[in-house]
């Protein structure tokens, strides 16, 4: 039994030490991604505003070639979208014009991606997919091997044996009890 505690933990320490990197990522990118509701954990968003001459064409196309010329866009836009009478958006490669066309009255908004977190994200939620799905697995399997090892380590009363077995049963608990009472 002792050959096999001494492997049990060796195990458990060595894998441990291998997804140290991706527990970091993993947990850092799953607290961001639980509070999606509160703010986008991937991109955050610049807004600007400013201020032109009202646009009094009528037409749609005159009302784009007016828009593009009070903002000074040298660029052509990817696309030009009337959500209501009042309004025109114009999209460019990086940014979004919302344009109150009797005021003159612009908002400008540009999406950024958060630093680490963007990259942190698109991992946790399998973006690149083809071998980091496998990589992704892997690492889940090796989060079940610590998992069970882990309750291996300790003997006697701070071990399965004793307070171990409480808290694994809490642990268990813990997600059955919130899924019957709140779910």
């Amino acid at each position: 039994m002792g050959k096999l505690r001494k492997w049990n933990n060796i195990l458990h320490r060595d894998i441990g030490y291998l997804i140290v990197g991706l527990t970091v990522i993993y947990g850092v990118s799953g607290i961001a991604v639980n509070h999606v509701a509160d703010w986008n954990p991937s991109y955050s968003t610049i807004v600007e505003w400013k201020e032109i001459e009202p646009i009094l064409a009528t037409e749609r196309e005159s009302i784009v070639t007016e828009a593009r010329s009070k903002l000074s866009l040298s660029e052509e836009p990817r696309d030009a979208f009337r959500p209501d009478p009042s309004t025109l958006q114009l999209f460019t490669e990086d940014l979004t014009y919302s344009i109150d066309l009797p005021t003159g009255t612009v908002k400008v908004e540009q999406v950024r991606t958060r630093p680490i977190l963007f990259e942190f994200n698109q991992l946790h939620l399998n973006s690149p997919k083809e071998a980091w799905t496998y990589i992704a697995d892997l690492y889940a399997l090796s989060l079940i091997l610590v998992a069970i090892t882990g309750m291996f380590v300790l003997k006697g009363k701070v071990g399965l044996g004793g307070r171990g077995w409480w808290l694994v049963t809490l642990g268990i608990l813990v997600p059955v009890l919130y899924w019957m009472i709140f779910v």
